[in-house]
């Protein structure tokens, strides 16, 4: 069985080659240390999942992720970056990114990150295609897609798959910790707020939809209510 192929973008050489030693005892890793070339190389060749730097010369890792998403809204992205500040995490989950880690990161989280998103995209590839009913809404999962008889919106893999869980539980009270766990294999502060910016962003699009709407259910989840 061949590996899965990852681009890795990395600036930083010692960073990058440590990084890249250890990902390639599981994956085939295709480094690049310049973004414009990075991204002729998504483009030209086929890849996984993108593992990004932010700070890169010619083109950052946030014009890489909004430039990638606008071929495929599929892949998944991971930031790792020095930028420590929520305005920056909040920015790149905002693109389309499923995941951001700081620098220093642990090898060991990043490889299960990766592994976690990767059977995720390997176990959808398997499935029939499921189709649900959100009011005037159908949801295709398996293509990312959300439409009625005016619009069509493509969703990200991460909004998909929260879409689904609340889908698949609806009219019942999901705990935060439930959902974290399920989606982002942790329930640390960062990863909720990736949550809160995941749901605002659902909320945004079914806000025309008068029969459904996600609720708040105070210190403890949400609930999908469809009437």
């Amino acid at each position: 069985m061949s590996k899965k192929r990852i681009l890795y973008v990395e600036d930083d050489e010692t960073l990058a080659f440590l990084t890249a030693d250890n990902l390639e005892q599981h994956f085939e890793v295709i480094h690049s240390n310049n973004g414009a070339a990075a991204f002729k190389l998504f483009c030209e060749q086929e890849f996984d999942l993108c593992v990004l730097d932010i700070m890169l010369p010619d083109m950052d890792g946030f014009e890489i992720a909004t430039e990638i998403r606008k071929r495929d809204t599929e892949i998944p992205i991971i930031f790792l970056s020095a930028k420590t500040m929520k305005e920056d995490r909040i920015k790149g989950l905002k693109l389309g990114a499923d995941d951001y880690l700081v620098k220093p990161y642990s090898i060991e989280e990043l490889i299960l990150k990766i592994e976690i998103f990767l059977n995720r995209s390997q176990k959808k590839s398997e499935k029939v295609l499921t189709k649900y009913t959100l009011g005037s809404f159908e949801f295709e999962f398996e293509n990312y897609i959300l439409k009625n008889n005016s619009k069509q919106i493509t969703l990200t893999e991460r909004e998909a798959s929260l879409l689904k869980l609340f889908l698949d539980n609806s009219n019942t009270v999901l705990k935060r910790e439930k959902i974290l766990t399920s989606l982002w294999g942790n329930d640390d502060y960062f990863s909720g707020r990736s949550l809160d910016v995941f749901i605002s962003r659902i909320r945004k699009i079914l806000k025309e939809e008068p029969n459904v709407k996600i609720e708040n259910i105070p210190r403890i989840g949400f609930k999908l209510v469809i009437d």
